[in-house]
């Protein structure tokens, strides 16, 4: 059994931090918004970040923050919200939570600590449809806004020197089956949801599509052979998928063809913000690179502290980072 699970950038970066997980209540401290943070999202009401140790924390205005209600310890890598008062968390131990006062306070919907694998994005179509996906081809899908959740195996990404293999397994074990199919995908890193269509990334440069909102996928022909953790979608209809050591890649989000944008530095990309005029990628060591078109402009924090996540607010940047809350101004 496998005792750590090097998923993504991020779950690589919490490995590092005693990421141990535990039902009992999140830690109350007095500078919740200083601890490592992974995601960070804007509800439509309030900024809404996630992180180490189960600690959400929560603002109107993007300087004074405050720690919500949480009833597990363990750390968490993504939140969503679907409207102004429901939303969800998930990270490890498969943790799923949901609030619906607008991240005040959350409630378990899953919680599989024996599973060893962690929850890594989480996105909603709306308030009642949602999927949950992570290490190992991990996913869970909702259509009733997660009162339940319903685990699913993609048999469209097994290797095609598995198929055989794991159709025997299936007839003839069923449970070396179950077993097998819990580590032979790879990591699913990040989802977009864009209408109708979802657009997947993960481990071994796998790129996959769904034109029908996750009913069936098509795994696209591999353009690059490392893990891709990051993928948004810009104002030209243009998707930017982007990965370890800075390999980025832009494409039509139709044809699905990509080919790639050089970045100057070699850090790891872990999430994308849109604005009107760019995509902001932001990585580890601090590095925030601005991408116009195929032109990129890097700049650093200071502190060069690694940037998880971030979003855009009363025309600031607000980061999650491993040093808590970070805000930025963005380029004009």
């Amino acid at each position: 059994m496998i005792k750590k699970l090097i998923a993504t950038s991020i779950a690589v970066f919490v490995m590092q931090s005693e990421a141990i997980g535990s039902a009992s209540e999140a830690l109350r401290v007095a500078h919740p918004e200083k601890t490592l943070l992974t995601d960070i999202t804007n509800s439509g009401k309030k900024l809404v970040a996630v992180g180490k140790h189960g600690t959400i924390v929560y603002s109107d205005d993007g300087s004074s923050w405050e720690q919500a209600h949480v009833p597990i310890q363990s750390l968490l890598t993504a939140v969503e919200f679907a409207s102004a008062k429901r939303g969800w968390a998930c990270g490890h131990d498969a943790s799923i939570l949901n609030t619906t006062d607008g991240g005040v306070s959350w409630q378990i919907q899953q919680y599989l600590p024996d599973l060893e694998k962690p929850c890594l994005d989480i996105e909603f179509v709306d308030d009642k449809q949602g999927f949950a996906i992570g290490a190992y081809g991990m996913m869970y899908q909702t259509q009733d806004g997660g009162k339940s959740w319903t685990k699913r195996f993609l048999n469209e990404f097994v290797h095609p020197d598995d198929i055989e293999y794991l159709a025997e397994l299936k007839q003839d074990d069923p449970q070396a089956y179950e077993e097998e199919t819990q580590f032979i995908l790879p990591h699913f890193n990040r989802m977009l949801i864009d209408g109708n269509d979802i657009f997947l990334v993960g481990e071994m440069g796998l790129f996959a599509v769904s034109r029908d909102l996750g009913t069936t996928w098509t795994r696209i022909d591999e353009f690059y052979s490392g893990s891709l953790f990051a993928i948004n979608k810009n104002k030209k209809e243009q998707l930017i998928a982007a990965g370890l050591r800075g390999n980025t890649f832009i494409s039509d989000s139709k044809d699905v063809s990509f080919s790639p944008i050089n970045v100057e530095k070699a850090a790891t990309i872990n999430s994308i913000v849109s604005t009107d005029a760019a995509q902001i990628m932001l990585a580890n060591s601090g590095f925030v690179f601005t991408v116009e078109g195929e032109n990129v402009k890097t700049k650093q924090l200071k502190n060069g502290k690694s940037i998880l996540s971030g979003v855009l607010h009363n025309g600031q940047l607000v980061l999650a980072t491993e040093e808590g809350i970070q805000t930025i101004e963005v380029d004009r």
